[in-house]
């Protein structure tokens, strides 16, 4: 009988560095377009004919390798496994959900804090997607910002912890995932809020808007809704106290956010002058030991990554401000740089803005998964 895997256990495999291959039934483009890093390529499919001779040559794969297979859903992976079992190879494994599963997988990382807070990051691991709960514990409540739709992560979390979540907030209208922020807001009885100037973005639902500087008392914690327009025209930063800047799409640990996703092609100039701005009139005016906590890091279509899942993604105001070379260039450069650095725009950006701005509803779970399939594409190169 063919053995399975959750996708997190995957997770756990390859951070203990056990040696296996990976090996990713899809098509050649899907796998080209976003795959595990280290994963190798054999397309197939239930109804193929399996050559074993043909497998071996094509993957160097004898049937003492421990081999662990994926594809889309866990269907042909699965069915793979047995046709591989049938030739002979005895040491074969299953991910269970393919890669559906592995996109819905998170790791939970504690922010270290000097003051009276408490703040967790989840980490979308195949997406580069950064969540956070920001608490106080002597009151036992919380604030979720930037949640994504498995919002059952967020209140196992809260609730495990001893919180009571009161608020959900959204930086901005996202474009690379479906926001969880109004279907956890509801699940839990908490508030849900938008910077104010999300009435411009056309969204369709009831929120509490933020304005300049509004500030949200979260038990003893103050979490102010700051303007850093320029990714889009609405987002906002949260600043947590006096230890971190939640930042969104606006500020990464590497990078700054790409413009011309809401305002198209021909005007990302326009965002670009509105992001320098945000950035050298509003974040790096913050001291420099204030932590920068961004709502991604960079994962490549080929599953690497520059950060270290698991552990914190953060940096201090002092260190973007020297570390990323565009935060040191004139406002003509940077306008220049970040206009003309148009990475490829995420998959259906354009069907998940208007879901997140309730202008459209996913027809099912199936659709949603599929609207959100590859990395996150929000930041610019400025290459």
């Amino acid at each position: 009988m063919v053995d399975t895997i959750t996708p997190a256990r995957l997770r756990d495999w390859i951070d203990e560095d056990r040696s296996f291959t990976l090996l990713d039934t899809r098509p050649e483009e899907s796998y080209d377009a976003w795959h595990i890093r280290d994963a190798i390529q054999y397309a197939y499919k239930p109804d193929f004919e399996f050559d074993a001779d043909d497998f071996r040559a094509h993957t160097g794969l004898a049937p003492d390798d421990e081999i662990v297979t994926i594809c889309a859903k866990g269907i042909s992976s699965f069915d793979i496994a047995k046709r591989l079992e049938d030739a002979g190879y005895g040491n074969v494994t299953v991910v269970e959900g393919g890669m559906q599963g592995w996109s819905e997988v998170y790791d939970v990382v504690d922010i270290p804090t000097d003051g009276d807070v408490e703040i967790v990051q989840f980490q979308r691991r195949a997406k580069g997607c950064l969540s956070y709960l920001v608490a106080d514990p002597s009151a036992e409540i919380a604030a979720v910002i930037d949640p994504t739709r498995h919002v059952e992560e967020f209140a196992a979390v809260a609730s495990d912890r001893g919180y009571s979540i009161e608020f959900v907030l959204d930086t901005h209208v996202h474009a690379d995932h479906i926001s969880g922020g109004r279907e956890l807001a509801d699940h839990v009885g908490a508030t849900y809020c938008l910077g104010a100037g999300a009435v411009e973005r056309g969204v369709a639902y009831d929120y509490r808007p933020l304005e300049r500087n509004e500030v949200i008392r979260v038990g003893e914690v103050d979490v102010k809704a700051v303007p850093t327009p320029g990714h889009t025209s609405e987002i906002v930063s949260y600043l947590v106290d006096r230890e971190a800047v939640l930042t969104g799409d606006t500020l990464f640990v590497d990078s700054v956010g790409r413009t011309e996703l809401q305002f198209g092609d021909g005007d990302a100039a326009g965002g670009a002058e509105l992001l320098y701005d945000s950035l050298h009139r509003t974040l790096l005016a913050e001291p420099d030991a204030i932590g920068v906590l961004p709502g991604h890091f960079a994962v490549d279509a080929d599953g690497t990554t520059a950060v270290t899942p698991g552990e914190p993604v953060t940096a201090a105001i002092g260190e973007v401000r020297t570390g990323i070379d565009l935060l040191g260039v004139d406002r003509e450069t940077f306008v220049s740089r970040v206009a003309g650095s148009l990475p490829e725009k995420p998959p259906n950006y354009g069907t998940i803005i208007d879901v997140n701005a309730g202008r459209e509803i996913p027809e099912d779970e199936q659709t949603s998964t599929e609207l959100e399939l590859g990395p996150n594409n929000c930041a610019a190169t400025g290459d």
